[in-house]
């Protein structure tokens, strides 16, 4: 198992097909990290590296004072996963300057004998809600999961996704595919390249993409806006929270 701490510079694609074509991407880089040995970069750079459990998991319920870690336990407990003490490797954007957005934060967790368990996609929409996808992926990271969360004001909350999260290496290459009626009419990829976690070079990525959780965010709203001056009706969002979603095992597709 490669070491972590790790940068991935990477590409986010966005590709709509139906019911009308658009597309955009988008550069930015991700921190991949161990949950028990969370990075701390020198005190500068802290402000460009920030961790917090209350950035992710369900948006309200929790202690505050809950390690992301003992957050992701309690999480894989409710459903009935005891890790006993293996390594959770997560992929998400950090706090950069007080700002953090995560449309998908990913996390694979492992046995205590290296083996991995489960696969973890936490989805967070721009209205400020999270829902956590339980997945038990086959030798590639592949799973497939109905949609529960509301995310796009243009699609409703229907369909199933067909993901491939495979653990990150050299390079990244994750895809999230929703699927209706035997055709995708949305995809998102994330593609990226490895690099060090040094100081040197979260500096150079942080220049390269400054306020990149902000950044995307805005991309995001942006490309919305466009979407329905274009004449795609905006959903109204469903009241109350996401249903609990069941763990799924992969499925050939």
């Amino acid at each position: 198992m490669r070491p972590v701490p790790a940068l991935y510079e990477a590409t986010v694609r966005h590709v709509r097909v139906e019911p009308v074509r658009n597309s955009f991407a988008y550069d930015t880089y991700y921190w991949f990290v161990d949950l028990d040995d969370l990075p701390r970069p020198p005190l500068p750079l802290r402000l460009l590296a920030g961790f917090r459990a209350a950035d992710h998991g369900p948006a309200a319920g929790g202690s505050p004072a809950r390690s992301l870690r003992a957050a992701i336990d309690a999480y894989l407990a409710d459903h009935g996963v005891d890790l006993e003490g293996g390594r959770v490797l997560m992929l998400a954007h950090a706090r950069v300057l007080g700002h953090v957005f995560n449309p998908l934060t990913v996390y694979w967790c492992h046995h205590r004998d290296g083996s991995l368990s489960r696969v973890v996609a936490e989805v967070h929409n721009t209205y400020g809600q999270r829902h956590r996808y339980l997945l038990e992926v086959d030798g590639r990271g592949r799973a497939r999961t109905d949609k529960a969360l509301f995310v796009s004001p243009f699609n409703e909350v229907d369909g199933h996704y067909r993901i491939s999260l495979p653990e990150p290496g050299d390079r990244l290459a994750l895809t999230i595919a929703l699927h209706r009626e035997g055709r995708p009419p949305f995809t998102a990829s994330v593609r990226g390249v490895r690099r060090p976690a040094t100081a040197a070079s979260l500096l150079l990525r942080a220049l390269r993409h400054p306020l990149t959780p902000l950044v995307g965010a805005l991309r995001i709203r942006i490309q919305g806006i466009g979407l329905h001056l274009r004449g795609l009706p905006v959903l109204p969002r469903p009241d109350g929270p996401p249903p609990r979603t069941t763990e799924r095992k992969a499925t050939r597709s």
